[in-house]
C-alpha cells in the first residue's frame, strides 16, 4: 500500500471563525495552530501546507490564568546593542490584544518558510467585527 501525499494544488481550504471570549490563551492557540497546519484533516502531510484559514474574534476577551497578566512579559530585541525590550502582557492586552494570540500561535508553528505561509492564514480581530463575510466562514467550536 502506498502512502498518501497531498499535492498543493489539490487542497481545498475552508474558513473557520473562532470566538476567543472566555477561552484560555494556550488552549485556544494550540487549537488554532492545529487548524492552520491541517492536522485536523485526514489528508495531513507534514511538508505541505494543508491547513485552513482561521478568523479569531474577541481577542481582547482571552483569558490568562494565574498571575500571568502581571508577571508574563513579551521580549524582543531591536537589533541594536542593549536593545532588549520587555513589554508586560497587561500593557500588551490594553494596546494590542490581537498580538498576544498571534505571538502564541506563531510559536506553535514550524520555524521555516512553511510555518510563515501557514501563519499568513490567521486573521485576528479585537472585537466581533471582521471583513471576511464573503468567504462564508464556519463557526469552529473548541
Amino acid at each position: 500500500m502506498k502512502s498518501f501525499v497531498a499535492k498543493p494544488n489539490e487542497i481545498e481550504r475552508k474558513w473557520y471563525i473562532i470566538d476567543a471570549e472566555g477561552k484560555t490563551l494556550g488552549r485556544l492557540s494550540s487549537e488554532i495552530a492545529k487548524i492552520l497546519r491541517g492536522k485536523h484533516k485526514p489528508i495531513f502531510t507534514p511538508h505541505v501546507d494543508t491547513g485552513d484559514f482561521v478568523i479569531v474574534v474577541n481577542a481582547e476577551k482571552v483569558v490568562l490564568t494565574g498571575k500571568k497578566l502581571e508577571q508574563k512579559a513579551y521580549r524582543y530585541h531591536t537589533g541594536y546593542p542593549g536593545g532588549l525590550r520587555e513589554v508586560p502582557y497587561s500593557r500588551l492586552m490594553e494596546k494590542n490584544p490581537e498580538r498576544i494570540i498571534s505571538l502564541a500561535v506563531k510559536g506553535m508553528l514550524p520555524k521555516n518558510s512553511l510555518g510563515r505561509s501557514m501563519f499568513k492564514k490567521l486573521k485576528v480581530y479585537k472585537g466581533t467585527e471582521h471583513k471576511h463575510q464573503a468567504q462564508k466562514p464556519e463557526v469552529y467550536e473548541i
